[in-house]
């Protein structure tokens, strides 16, 4: 039987033509990948024999992930085997941007600019051991990968069900995984499918700039945006006193949010960066004499133990003690100026916000209010989310001065899996066959730190935290939703062990081409045939 992808050299040119398909997160090119690589598998005579083990299935914006399920007649237990396809854009190249996704290409390019690469990626272009392009390491390489996989297990009829999903717009809001949650949940019962494990091939992540250790990953970091609303009062700029404008008002709160160390979690000797301000700005959208009375700014803040619910009551916490510090200052001004002054600032969570708008005007006057910033075509969630607000506290203007406290999507749950026995067998069993037949050290790390779709499988959260983010995300519902309930009943515990490579995201992304394409296929392949060959004998 021909194995297409069975070789090193067969590998790297699936891998070069995966990339070469643009894929960039909400382009035509993302939107017709899917379409592409479903052609791409039904090559292979085991989807040409069972033709609706091979699917497709809608995201949303014409985007679709793909499933391609190998199932072995006997067996139940079952890997899914986790990938994205999308891509972040490509504008930091410059002048070689449409050389952006033409590896080969690209470092004959690069190799004519070599004095505008950091000397690391200068090293590494004249070394040829990496291939540079958009989407080789992040993470189309896990992608071929994991199609070598299907491909040689369904040739070679491996005692344990191997199921590739991957899916679209991971690197904004990763839609794709959590559409495809009910996705899994369907396949897991129309084939009677028992998972036991997410292996997802995310590649490896450097802890500090110009890390080589090579990682495996027992978890997922998460990550999840308190926002806020800052409402001032406007005025002209010849009468300053007569108002107090937001710009003010947010400087207090984001002073207290940058790096502030109460949000910091160690787990497992890991510690989860600090948090740090992601966007900051006022809604003002053009020049006047107005003073600006409306500002949003967006907080970073990862997560490894902690609950939406948990992170909110922090944050809130953290806001009444900077409007406190805001207002006595703005009030020792007024006793200094004379002026009487407007009031203290409020803070208000977005669902009490959202009840005092509907005791007020009713839910229908409400709903029509907010319809056409739900429908609006060129702004994204984060855009609405504030937008929204916005229109409910300019028909609530006697609840300002005021800063309005909400979350602003995307929400990656932490995920973590190291005391599980399977994963900790999996560990051991890659690390010790890495050094052996490579001489390749691997190093645990427990939350993988690039952020994944491992977050939407496996959630523990049994005290309902999730709905504060329910009711504190104003978008959630309609634009944006995660089915946390769907979740937890993908139970399997999360593993991740891809290739290596460096700069994810940057002009010099790359992958290094050895460990991708000849260490990598023998250590997956041999790990997951130890988890069949135990799998069986437990049937």
């Amino acid at each position: 039987m021909t194995i297409y992808w069975g070789t090193p050299e067969k590998l790297q040119e699936l891998l070069i033509e995966l990339v070469s398909w643009k894929s960039m997160t909400l382009t035509e090119g993302e939107v017709q990948f899917a379409y592409k690589l479903k052609e791409k598998l039904e090559m292979l005579p085991y989807f040409q024999q069972y033709p609706e083990r091979l699917s497709l299935s809608a995201v949303n914006w014409g985007r679709e992930n793909l499933t391609a399920l190998y199932k072995h007649p006997e067996a139940t237990d079952t890997i899914v085997l986790i990938s994205h396809y999308d891509t972040v854009h490509t504008s930091e190249y410059g002048d070689l941007e449409p050389l952006a996704c033409s590896p080969l290409e690209l470092a004959e390019a690069f190799k004519g600019v070599q004095d505008e690469l950091d000397p690391e990626a200068q090293a590494d272009l004249q070394s040829g051991e990496y291939l540079f392009g958009r989407g080789t390491m992040d993470m189309k390489a896990g992608l071929a990968l994991h199609m070598a996989l299907i491909e040689k297990a369904a040739a070679e009829e491996w005692p344990i069900n191997l199921l590739l999903v991957t899916v679209a717009d991971e690197e904004v809001n990763s839609a794709g995984m959590r559409y495809g949650v009910s996705k899994l949940l369907d396949l897991e019962r129309e084939f009677g499918l028992e998972y036991i494990l997410f292996l997802n091939g995310e590649p490896v992540f450097a802890q500090y700039p110009g890390d080589m250790a090579h990682y495996i990953y027992t978890g997922s970091i998460g990550k999840i945006m308190p926002s806020a609303l800052f409402y001032g009062k406007e005025t002209h700029v010849g009468e300053p006193l007569s108002g107090i404008t937001s710009s003010y008002i947010s400087t207090y709160l984001t002073h207290r949010m940058e790096w502030n160390t109460s949000f910091r979690e160690t787990v497992y000797g890991e510690t989860t960066p600090l948090p740090v301000t992601l966007m900051q700005r006022d809604m003002k959208l053009e020049y006047s004499a107005q003073t600006p009375y409306r500002t949003s700014a967006m907080y970073n803040v990862f997560l490894m133990e902690k609950t939406a619910e948990e992170v909110f009551d922090q944050f809130e916490k953290v806001a009444i003690e900077a409007m406190e510090h805001c207002t006595r200052d703005y009030l020792a001004m007024c006793e200094r100026e004379n002026i009487e002054p407007l009031g203290e600032i409020r803070v208000l969570r977005f669902e009490e916000l959202m009840k005092y708008a509907i005791n007020k005007f009713g839910i229908d006057y409400v709903n029509g209010a907010l319809y056409d910033t739900m429908m609006h075509p060129e702004w994204d969630v984060r855009d609405k989310s504030m937008r929204i607000v916005d229109i409910l506290l300019i028909n609530c203007q006697e609840l300002t001065p005021a800063t309005v406290l909400l979350y602003a999507p995307p929400y990656y749950p932490a995920v973590n899996s190291s005391e599980n026995e399977l994963v900790k067998r999996c560990l051991e069993q890659v690390t010790a066959n890495a050094e052996d037949k490579f001489g390749l050290k691997l190093q645990q790390i427990h939350y993988f730190n690039g952020i994944s779709d491992l977050s939407y499988v496996n959630y523990t959260d049994q005290n309902g935290g999730w709905m504060t983010y329910e009711k504190n995300t104003p978008v959630y519902g309609d634009q944006y939703s995660i089915p946390f309930q769907a979740m937890k009943h993908l139970k399997a515990p999360v593993f991740n062990v891809g290739p290596f490579g460096k700069d994810a995201h940057k002009r010099t992304e790359r992958l290094h081409i050895k460990n991708t394409f000849e260490e990598m296929p023998i250590l997956l392949e041999e790990m997951i045939l130890s988890i069949a060959v135990k799998s069986a004998i437990n049937e």
